[in-house]
């Protein structure tokens, strides 16, 4: 552990909350550049809508969403609309902080007049969504299902999913949301944050019941009742690798702008927590996405007041270790080195491992004799998996020097999606193709934001400009939308375009030359046509450097 960093290469650092250290050469880094911005509420948001205006079908697993307080005046505006439509809808919303976690200052609300309009919601905004008032039961309470999902690779795209994942169940008998009931946390909010607060909390020692179950319990009683559980899965690999997609385009700014192409850097991969409902028709909701999912295996019980002990969690082990185990075979920097050459152990070096404190604290508190055989089981998946240092002792490996050979350990937990079902899913990726338009003409390495010198590069080397859209037409259209973009955020003074800012005006020139189309069709188009004109004044530099 080195909470200061530290110079010397390593084979894998292991930070505990975001990708911060720019000392790192070389390796694999848990953390991708950009992660924590790209899945805060707002910016997901704002990327899911830009999907859903691409392919409205393909992305109707995402609430409907506003953001404030910028679109507080539209919000009120379109739930007035729908309500003149059709006066027998009873809409619900749930309002979410962008910034907010473990349930921290979400609430429901029945009417955008109840909207809290304090002085927090300018320092602090939020997003507001159609909340989901038909969910799937069980026991008659209301869950969500954490799936962890590892992004192994962003260039070429690797993703990978948790054969298993935790249900988190809430603690009072769900009722459809009345004024009455809007504030019953414990009803509507699924947070095991909040819920184990709640006295009707159960923990249990085992997988299929208490407040928090494996997800695969939940299966296996859908499956009883005759549910087409296949199809479920199968629609969850859908909404995770379609999330994904959204965020691509994002974080490749990020990636390209902290690890520049051509310079010595490591390469990253990250676990995920994905939090999903399912509906009373099975079809699931994207709730949001942990860019930091708890990796804790224990939880807290007070022995009296004041005074509390950590206690294992049976389910939270089952599920967490193995995506912990499986994460560090997939990345495992020797693999490829081990098919030529039998080779010894090698170091892990972990950086702030907030996850192994938590279960060095959790072995040295189990005192009791019923925990004895948990502490050492415990210990030596720590040792074997986690501990950095040289090759383990003959009592921890088959024999001194050796590692354990793969077909010792169990089963890999973590099911492959993406490539593996990449020809599925191509076609979604055009605001990645926009992305790689963007970071082309960004010029200055390092950075995430267009200038307009480079956004008129990008009209000019693409030929967008004619008699009916002039230079001084591009020019206005960079100042307006990156105006707008820029009063969004928190720099009001920045003047430069970001890549959301970016999209939208590719949108507006897509619309423009191809009126008569669909807009993913004219984004497609005109995405195809700048690629072979920037293809083709690509050819002619090369002729012209060979002249």
């Amino acid at each position: 552990q080195f909470p200061f960093g530290r110079r010397l290469p390593c084979d894998i650092y292991w930070h505990g909350v975001s990708f911060h250290d720019n000392n790192i050469f070389s390796g694999q880094v848990n953390k991708f550049p950009g992660m924590m911005e790209t899945v805060r509420k707002i910016t997901l948001s704002r990327a899911m809508r830009t999907m859903q205006d691409l392919f409205p079908l393909e992305y109707n697993f995402y609430p409907r969403s506003w953001i404030l307080p910028e679109e507080l005046p539209l919000f009120v505006a379109e739930v007035r609309m729908m309500k003149d439509r059709n006066p027998s809808w009873k809409p619900t919303f749930i309002v979410k902080p962008d910034g907010g976690c473990q349930g921290d200052g979400i609430y429901l609300i029945k009417d955008p007049s109840d909207i809290r309009l304090t002085g927090s919601i300018q320092s602090r905004p939020a997003v507001v969504q159609e909340y989901i008032c038909k969910p799937l039961l069980v026991d008659k309470l209301k869950f969500d299902i954490r799936l962890y999902v590892l992004l192994k690779s962003l260039e070429p795209l690797e993703i990978y999913i948790a054969k298993d994942g935790l249900s988190r169940f809430c603690t009072e008998p769900y009722q459809e949301p009345t004024l009455k009931n809007l504030h019953q946390v414990f009803m509507h909010l699924t947070n095991y944050s909040l819920n184990i607060h709640s006295g009707n909390f159960i923990h249990s020692d085992s997988v299929n019941t208490g407040s928090k179950r494996t997800f695969s319990s939940i299966l296996c009683r859908l499956s009883s009742r005759g549910a087409d559980v296949k199809k479920l899965w199968s629609d969850i690999i859908s909404l995770v690798i379609k999330t994904i997609i959204a965020l691509t385009p994002e974080l490749k700014v990020y990636y390209q702008s902290d690890i520049p192409a051509g310079k010595p850097g490591p390469t990253c991969f990250q676990i995920l927590g994905f939090d999903i409902l399912l509906m009373k028709n099975l079809k699931p909701i994207l709730l949001e996405v942990n860019a930091n999912p708890s990796m804790r295996i224990e939880h807290e019980q007070e022995l009296s007041p004041g005074v509390f002990e950590n206690v294992p969690s049976p389910v939270d082990e089952e599920v967490k270790v193995a995506v912990i185990r499986d994460t560090l075979r997939l990345v495992d920097p020797q693999k490829k080195k081990r098919k030529d050459a039998h080779l010894s152990f090698h170091t892990y070096l972990l950086i702030f491992p907030v996850q192994v404190q938590s279960l060095h604290a959790q072995i040295a508190g189990m005192k009791d004799k019923q925990h004895k055989h948990h502490s050492l089981k415990l210990s030596l998946k720590l040792k074997f998996y986690l501990k950095p240092g040289s090759s383990p002792s003959a009592e921890q490996a088959p024999g001194a020097g050796e590692e354990l050979p793969e077909a010792a350990l169990p089963s890999l937990c973590l099911k492959q999606v993406f490539p593996k079902y990449a020809k599925h899913f191509s076609y979604l990726r055009l605001v990645d193709r926009v992305a790689a338009l963007f970071i082309r003409f960004l010029g200055v390495k390092g950075t995430t934001k267009l200038g307009p010198t480079g956004f008129r590069t990008f009209i000019r080397n693409c030929k967008l400009s004619n008699s009916n859209f002039s230079m001084a037409a591009v020019d206005i259209l960079y100042i307006d939308i990156t105006r707008r973009w820029n009063s969004m955020g928190i720099d009001h003074k920045e003047s430069r375009m970001c890549l959301q800012a970016f999209v939208e005006a590719f949108f507006c020139l897509a619309q423009r030359k191809y009126k008569s189309l669909p807009l993913h069709d004219q984004v497609a188009s005109l995405i195809e046509l700048c690629e072979c004109r920037l293809a083709a004044l690509h050819g002619k530099r090369l002729v012209w450097g060979c002249g």
